[in-house]
C-alpha cells in the first residue's frame, strides 16, 4: 500500500503546493491506515471463506470448491503468520516442503501452485493485500506425456463385455459425445433429443451446450430407457432398487471393472473424452469445433486433449511434402 501512496504523491507533486501536498498525504495515510486496521481484524480462515464464497458466485462447481478448500486449509495450517504478511520466499518453501512430505510429482505441485495463486490473486484484486506473493512463482515445468487413447478394437471389446444394456449405452454415449463424467450423471431423460441425436449438458460453471451422439448410442439408449420400470428422471440410474441417480464414483468403478476384466490399461471416463477429441482432429474436424463440443473456454485446453496420432502425421507428410 505504501508504494501506491508514494505513486499518488509523486504524480500530484507537479500540481500542488507544499502545503497542499502535506494535507493530501495526511488524508491518504489516514484513510488507508483505517482500511488496514479493518483488514487486520480479518482472520486467515475468514479470508478463505470469503474467497470460496466468491468462487461459488463465479459459478465454480462443488468439486472445484472442495479442491480449493482442501488446498487452502493445508496452506493455512502451515503458515505461522497472517495471510497479509506472507512472502514469496515463504510460499516457495511451502511448495518445497509439500513436495517432500507428500512425495508428489511436479504435476501435482503445479496444481497446488495454481490453486494457491488463485487465492492470493483474489486477495490482491479485492485490495486485501498489496501484491500476491505467488506472482514470481511461475508454472512448474513438467514432462508432457502423450497419453493413450482407446482403440477401435478396445471399444468393441468394452461394448461386448457389458452384461447389461445400461453399461453399453453409457460406454457409447461417453465415446461418441466426449462429455465429462459429471455432465453424464447430471443428464435427465428429457435432455435427450433422439430425432436429432443430440442432448443438452451443463458443463463447468453451469454453462449449457449441445453435444451429439452417433447411431449406436441412440439405439442402445432407446433400448435402455425402454427396459426401465422406475420413474427416476435421471438418464442413468443404479441397477438395483431404489434405482437412484448414478454417481460419478459409480461410473468410474464400473469402467475400471470392465477395463480390468479385458486387461485394457486405465479405462476411465476422461479417456473417452480424450479419445473423441483426438479422433475428431485426426479426421479433419476444425479445432474450434472440437473446442465447442468439449465446452472449453480456451483453445489451448482443447489442444492438450487432442494429441494428433503420429501415424496420421506421417501419412500427411508423405501426401503433402514427400
Amino acid at each position: 500500500m505504501n508504494e501506491k501512496i508514494a505513486t499518488v504523491l509523486n504524480e500530484m507533486s507537479a500540481y500542488l503546493s507544499i502545503a497542499q501536498m502535506k494535507k493530501l498525504q495526511e488524508v491518504i495515510v489516514k484513510t488507508f491506515s483505517e482500511n488496514e486496521l479493518c483488514h487486520q481484524n480479518i482472520s486467515n480462515e475468514e479470508f478463505m471463506e470469503m474467497f470460496l464464497t466468491a468462487k461459488k458466485i463465479e459459478g465454480c462447481s462443488e468439486r472445484t470448491i472442495k479442491y480449493y478448500r482442501v488446498t487452502t486449509i493445508h496452506l493455512l495450517n502451515y503458515l505461522k503468520e497472517p495471510i497479509r504478511k506472507v512472502t514469496t520466499e515463504t510460499m516457495r518453501q511451502y511448495l518445497v516442503d509439500y513436495q517432500k512430505i507428500n512425495n508428489c510429482g511436479k504435476t501435482t505441485i503445479d496444481n497446488i501452485r495454481r490453486n494457491i495463486s488463485s487465492f492470493f490473486s483474489w486477495l490482491e484484486e479485492e485490495d486485501y493485500i498489496l501484491k500476491s506473493p505467488m506472482r514470481r512463482i511461475h508454472k512448474i515445468k513438467t514432462k508432457k506425456k502423450v497419453k493413450n487413447i482407446i482403440s477401435d478394437e478396445e471399444i468393441e471389446k468394452l461394448r461386448d463385455s457389458c452384461d447389461n444394456i445400461r453399461d453399453t449405452a453409457m460406454v457409447d454415449l461417453l465415446y461418441s459425445t466426449g462429455i465429462r463424467v459429471g455432465e453424464l450423471v447430471r443428464l435427465n431423460r428429457e435432455d435427450i433429443n433422439f430425432s436429432e441425436r443430440e442432448c443438452v449438458v451443463f458443463g463447468k460453471g453451469d454453462k449449457e451446450r449441445k453435444v451429439y451422439f452417433d447411431a449406436k448410442a441412440k439405439i442402445h439408449l432407446e433400448k435402455y430407457l425402454q427396459s426401465r420400470t422406475d420413474t427416476n428422471p435421471a438418464l442413468f440410474v443404479t441397477l438395483d432398487k431404489p434405482h437412484d441417480r448414478l454417481k460419478i464414483s459409480g461410473v468410474e468403478i464400473r469402467l475400471r471393472q470392465l477395463g480390468r476384466k479385458l486387461k485394457i490399461e486405465k479405462v476411465h471416463p476422461h479417456k473417452f473424452r480424450r479419445t473423441m477429441a483426438t479422433r475428431a482432429i485426426d479426421k479433419g474436424m476444425p479445432i474450434e469445433q472440437v473446442q465447442k463440443i468439449l465446452g472449453h473456454s480456451q483453445i489451448d485446453t482443447t489442444m492438450q486433449y487432442a494429441i494428433v496420432n503420429q501415424n496420421n502425421v506421417k501419412a500427411s507428410h508423405r501426401r503433402y511434402i514427400a
